[in-house]
């Protein structure tokens, strides 16, 4: 297999399980859910939460709220697969599914990556012209290299490429915090956005990008791959430790995303409440007039650092689902070349580069499903998770969610071309 594999994949690869004693802290055991929940903050993210929050004010903050809540289960779960088994999802489903049903989830798996590095590279792209008014498919070439640097970190260790990955992470919520300092926040604003409603047809249609936007198939994929080189093979005191810090980390992770996602909203509603305002370039130009340019170069910068930390999430999770799926894998230099190509090729021909990103969107809805139910049946196996199985009342909220968020992107799919 190539070298620049990480630890996880070539242990997807060769049916082995990397075995790794548990930290004697739970610092030591965060790091995983942070990769993950880079995707979490994307560029997708950007775009629908702050068009919400602009286009009606705090009403849809309770969506954010109850997508991150259901993010922070399925990530979990998707983590416990990867630490109980010492596989990761497609792995699992190559083990275990028919060869046709599993050739057809690796297709659709396929669309969903280059789909998600679409939408991380039009991101990176667009962040660097706002910043040095670099041209857009320029931009995106300097996006797909830096992810590639990123991801090689992986050849000297795991940690590394999580440490990388966590300080633009941080970046993130660096910009975030700042601009909501800037912006402020209104008390009731909030109180009245936790209850849930709608504000017709428009408002159902952008609740339901902000679900699709929120639970990425790619990072499902990515979780248990993460996990699967932290499984203590025969000891099961060593794996529960682990599966506390799991928890922690999703708990931290997860818990510091939703925080952002809701900062995003509320400093559109805030700012630019009634404007409806779906595009990123729009939104930096007036926080540029409003507020200051410190206010908009942290937004870009915060931009900027979504694009690339979670381009090179997407391309660490392309690999896993190709080893996992195939028990194959290709160089990284080459998959990055050809995941690279669809964004590049939209950039060049002057596609909207906002537009990009709510398309991509809603080719990532399908394949959110297909990830969710293998999760869920397989976690729910005794067979394979021997005491880390489900309950039953986990199960039921795991389909619960899967069940509300088909519909929901059924609804989004249909908008979409209706529209």
């Amino acid at each position: 297999m190539p070298s620049s594999m990480s630890p996880p994949l070539k242990a997807a690869a060769h049916h082995t399980s990397a075995i790794r004693p548990a930290p004697q802290s739970w610092i030591g055991m965060l790091g995983p859910a942070f990769v993950a929940g880079s995707a979490y903050v994307d560029p997708g993210n950007f775009a629908t939460n702050m068009a919400a929050g602009s286009a009606f004010g705090y009403q849809l903050l309770w969506v954010i709220v109850l997508s991150s809540v259901c993010a922070m289960l399925v990530q979990a779960t998707a983590a416990k697969l990867g630490l109980a088994t010492g596989r990761d999802l497609a792995r699992l489903c190559r083990d275990h599914l028919p060869r046709r049903l599993r050739l057809a989830l690796w297709v659709q798996a396929e669309a969903v990556m280059i789909a998600t590095d679409l939408a991380e590279v039009v991101g990176g792209a667009l962040a660097l012209q706002l910043l040095f008014g670099v041209p857009l498919p320029i931009g995106g070439a300097i996006t797909g290299v830096t992810a590639f640097a990123v991801l090689s970190l992986e050849t000297r260790g795991q940690r590394r490429f999580e440490a990388v990955v966590a300080t633009m992470f941080l970046v993130i919520v660096a910009g975030f915090c700042y601009d909501l300092t800037v912006a402020g926040v209104s008390t009731d604003g909030l109180a009245s956005g936790i209850s849930p409603g709608f504000a017709g047809p428009d408002s159902l249609l952008l609740a339901t990008g902000i679900v699709g936007a929120t639970v990425m198939p790619h990072a499902i994929y990515l979780h248990p791959a993460l996990m699967a080189g932290r499984r203590s093979s025969g000891a099961l005191p060593a794996r529960r430790t682990w599966l506390r810090g799991m928890r922690t980390d999703v708990a931290v992770a997860l818990g510091i995303a939703a925080t952002v996602n809701v900062s995003m909203l509320v400093i559109a509603a805030q700012l630019f409440a009634g404007k409806s305002l779906d595009d990123l370039t729009a939104i930096h130009g007036l926080l540029d007039e409003r507020t200051g340019s410190a206010t908009a170069c942290a937004f870009a910068l915060a931009l900027l650092a979504s694009g690339f930390a979670a381009s090179s999430v997407g391309t660490y999770a392309g690999q896993a689902v190709m080893a996992g799926f195939l028990r194959r894998s290709v160089p990284l230099l080459l998959r990055r070349a050809v995941t690279l190509v669809p964004a590049l090729t939209l950039l060049a021909v002057g596609v909207r580069p906002t537009t990009a990103l709510v398309w991509s969107q809603v080719v990532l809805s399908f394949g959110v499903p297909f990830a969710l139910v293998p999760l869920v049946w397989f976690t729910s196996r005794r067979d394979l998770m021997g005491g880390f199985v489900n309950r039953r009342t986990t199960t039921l909220a795991l389909s619960v969610i899967t069940a509300l968020i088909v519909a929901l992107n059924v609804l989004l799919l249909w908008g979409a071309l209706t529209s």
